[in-house]
């Protein structure tokens, strides 16, 4: 059994950063891509940013040069160091993770429960 844990989400003036923290446990074998979606009300679920096992990052248009997305392998923890916020970052934010399962190695899409980011004076 897999889960995926999400931290840091708030509320936080416009210009001002949070960072969000995932960590994986259970029954893993290893991680590939590990990223970060947000979904607004009214809207569909979009990929934020994600990054490969072995570094390689990609980033959603409306977020490059704000938001950095990094992980740390050995914790299986991916972050989302977010700068810069604007009003129009409010959504709540979700962790998704590609999972080499220890049971069978068959690859599990997890998602974690979501957390919530409003950006608002």
């Amino acid at each position: 059994q897999v889960q995926l844990v999400e931290s840091g989400g708030g509320l936080v003036q416009p210009g001002g950063s949070l960072r969000l923290s995932c960590a994986a446990s259970g029954s893993i074998s290893s991680i590939n891509v590990m990223g970060w979606y947000r979904q607004a009300p009214g809207e569909e679920r979009e990929l934020v940013a994600d990054i490969t096992n072995g570094g390689s990052t990609n980033y959603a248009d409306s977020v490059k040069g704000r938001f950095t997305i990094s992980r740390d392998n050995a914790k299986n923890t991916v972050y989302l160091q977010m700068n810069s916020l604007k009003p129009e970052d409010t959504a709540v934010y979700y962790c998704n993770a590609k999972i080499v399962v220890q049971a069978d190695l068959h690859i599990g899409n997890y998602w974690g429960q979501g957390t919530q980011v409003t950006v608002s004076s």
